[in-house]
């Protein structure tokens, strides 16, 4: 039977996003990143990354989960997974809604 192999360690797993970070930083398009991601992601990945893109811009405007889930079919937890991020997480959900012009990015 195969066995499967051990994860990587906490540091290399780090090194390994780092360079991803860095690969996606550098191309230059939206294009680009579409084919790239294709290529990286399956589609249910790239599901799960849209969704979770898609409810950004409603929770800064402040609608309810609830709603958010009716209009998109995403999950709640997701969404407050979302939330959470925004609040709490690394600010990349910050950086990019104010790149984009979305509202209520001050925080």
């Amino acid at each position: 039977m195969k066995q499967r192999p051990e994860p990587l360690p906490k540091y290399d797993a780090a090194v390994a996003i780092d360079a991803l970070a860095a690969v996606l930083a550098k191309l230059d398009s939206a294009e680009e990143v579409r084919a790239f991601l294709d290529d990286l992601c399956t589609p249910a990945e790239l599901e799960a990354m849209g969704d979770r893109w898609r409810v950004v811009p409603q929770l800064l405007q402040g609608v309810p989960y609830r709603e958010i889930h009716e209009r998109t079919k995403v999950s709640v937890t997701t969404i407050g997974r979302v939330a959470r991020c925004l609040e709490r997480g690394a600010g990349g959900y910050q950086v990019a809604a104010k790149r984009l012009g979305l509202a209520n990015t001050s925080s």
